[in-house]
């Protein structure tokens, strides 16, 4: 019974993904930035809901203004840095409140009242705390505390604790409903490994047809990695905290060690494809001959860089692992051995020069030192 319900599920999975590859490619990005984004949204609304039930209902306060304000910035739809994003939130949130309360209740409400209180507001904060998040906060508190929320007995420290309240309530939500400390950034090393094969691909088919515009185009491509990277690096910052903060996640925190590992080679690796990119575009525009031994063998990096792929995707216990893409990388490093440039042109030893370079990065990915992944290249 359980077989044919694990069936069933496969089979409306796989009919579920045909039809989304279907879709235009606008709707499929936006359909899967939703989905990315649904648990953070869910937590952002969750928490929202109880800091505002809890100021308002256990704390006693009548108008808990800032208590969901402070649980949903302190959560937003990043995973990086939450605990400190809260404690700035409410860092900044409590100098505005004092500042704006001060001042308002001496000098009123009025246009030039709030160009005194936020700029002492946010002259406090950049004191304080050289961030960006705390100024802001306090700008905004203060503008909040001129207009909206005139300041009256002891509404600042009320709302200093709203603001506390809210925080700590995100920071709760994210240890009680917490993201994957793990997936969300193996994912983006994967998107990564699929980019850096589109790109190989695109460099190898340009240098095959001489097509100078082809390899340009795979060049930006590459170049326009950089954005999934940080991203790549926030998730795994993310992670990091969210396996801290949750004990659901305790034991991920080894995992979670080994992907991080990964980041530096994972962005090396990038740096150096682009170099090579742009030797590549070089050779056919300056009509310079690149042998097809070279080019072949920068050609088997595609059916790696997939392997890889797969690897970061795989549970553990899966394949392909660590072992079976050091072992492909390993055929393709006997093969680029400095003999294939010797008496060559420039482009074609800058070239190899670079492919090597991308297989100690790549090594180290699959699970090397980075001294191992060295003398694999000797």
């Amino acid at each position: 019974m359980t077989g044919s319900l694990r069936g069933l599920v496969d089979r409306i999975d796989t009919a579920a993904r045909v039809r989304y590859r279907r879709w235009p490619a606008p709707v499929r990005e936006r359909v899967r930035r939703v989905w990315l984004s649904a648990l953070p949204i869910a937590q952002c609304s969750i928490a929202a809901g109880v800091a505002w039930a809890v100021a308002l209902h256990v704390i006693g306060h009548q108008r808990p203004f800032f208590a969901p304000v402070a649980a949903v910035l302190s959560l937003g739809l990043s995973l990086g840095q939450r605990t400190r994003r809260a404690l700035e939130l409410v860092l900044g949130v409590t100098l505005g409140i004092i500042v704006g309360d001060l001042l308002i209740s001496q000098i009123g409400s009025g246009a030039w009242q709030i160009v005194l209180v936020v700029a002492l507001a946010m002259t406090v904060a950049v004191t304080v705390d050289g961030g960006p998040l705390v100024p802001m906060q306090a700008a905004s508190s203060a503008v909040l505390v001129a207009t909206l929320l005139p300041p009256g007995g002891s509404g600042g420290v009320d709302r200093a604790v709203d603001a506390l309240t809210g925080g700590v309530i995100g920071i709760l939500i994210v240890a009680v409903i917490p993201t994957h400390p793990v997936l969300r950034a193996r994912r983006d090393a994967a998107a990564v490994m699929a980019t850096m094969a589109g790109v190989v691909a695109a460099v190898v088919h340009g240098l095959r047809t001489r097509d100078v515009a082809e390899v340009e185009q795979a060049l930006q491509r590459a170049r326009g990695t950089q954005g999934a990277i940080d991203m790549m690096r926030a998730d795994m910052l993310g992670g990091r905290e969210i396996s801290h903060i949750s004990p659901l996640y305790w034991n991920s925190r080894h995992r979670l060690s080994r992907l991080e590992a990964t980041a530096d080679p994972i962005d090396n690796a990038v740096r150096n494809l682009r170099v090579l990119a742009r030797r590549a575009r070089a050779a056919i525009a300056n009509d310079e001959p690149v042998r097809p031994e070279i080019v072949d063998v920068v050609a088997d990096l595609v059916s790696v860089l997939e392997v890889l792929q797969n690897m970061l995707l795989a549970d553990p216990g899966e394949k392909p692992d660590e072992a079976d893409a050091a072992r492909a990388l390993r055929t393709i490093a006997r093969r680029a051995g400095p003999h294939l440039a010797a008496g060559g042109e420039l482009s074609e030893t800058v070239i190899l020069a670079q492919l090597r370079s991308m297989l100690v990065d790549l090594l180290m990915v699959a699970g090397l030192k980075r001294e191992s992944a060295v003398a694999t290249l000797r």
